[in-house]
């Protein structure tokens, strides 16, 4: 009896191990976004709008005399939208100059962007810009800018202070995006007393 019991348990065995299993692929972590809410920028710059309220306003640390180049903190996410301001005085020949030097800086990130997409916008208050999407493993995801023509020029970068791939940061970077279209549509030039 017992060479028969045996027998039965190491033909249920070989039977029950021809299946051959692979390892699970890796995930990735799980990202809590918070719920959007907004609170006007109010400092003494040529320029407000509307900031996400989870974000930090700093001065720029690149440049510390331009007064009016700021970045816009998300520490909890990791990620900073670095503003540069000019002002443009009337002046063709700046804006032109400022123009190039923003086609200049996207163009830069050709050799690792898959795609770059970039769209003209009209904001509410009736100011031009363009807004570039990049894709790939690029140092930054989403760029912009906008003016009035005449007298401003606000140009914006998005960066993320982290070495992980994109798509692991693809929900963060959506979320991030939608608020510099809100940083966008509410941006207002002040006019010079």
């Amino acid at each position: 009896m017992k060479f028969r019991n045996i027998c039965w348990i190491i033909l249920f065995v070989l039977v029950s191990c021809d299946k051959t299993y692979l390892p699970k692929p890796k995930g990735f972590n799980r990202i809590d976004l918070p719920q959007k809410e907004f609170v006007k920028l109010n400092d003494n710059y040529p320029y407000q709008f509307d900031l996400p309220e989870i974000s930090e306003v700093e001065m720029d640390s690149f440049n510390l005399e331009e007064k009016n180049w700021i970045n816009i903190s998300y520490p909890t996410l990791g990620a900073k939208v670095h503003l540069t301001y000019k002002a443009i005085n009337n002046n063709q020949n700046n804006l032109k100059s400022y123009l190039d030097d923003a086609f200049n800086l996207t163009a830069k990130h050709q050799v690792k962007a898959y795609s770059i997409e970039e769209g003209v916008i009209r904001t509410p208050k009736g100011y031009t810009g363009v807004v570039a999407e990049l894709s790939g493993e690029v140092p930054t995801q989403f760029q912009f800018f906008v003016t009035d023509s005449t007298n401003n020029f606000l140009r914006g970068a998005l960066y993320f202070n982290t070495a992980v791939k994109n798509d692991s940061l693809a929900p963060v970077i959506e979320y991030i995006k939608s608020d510099m279209m809100h940083l966008i549509n509410t941006l207002e030039f002040k006019t010079k007393d």
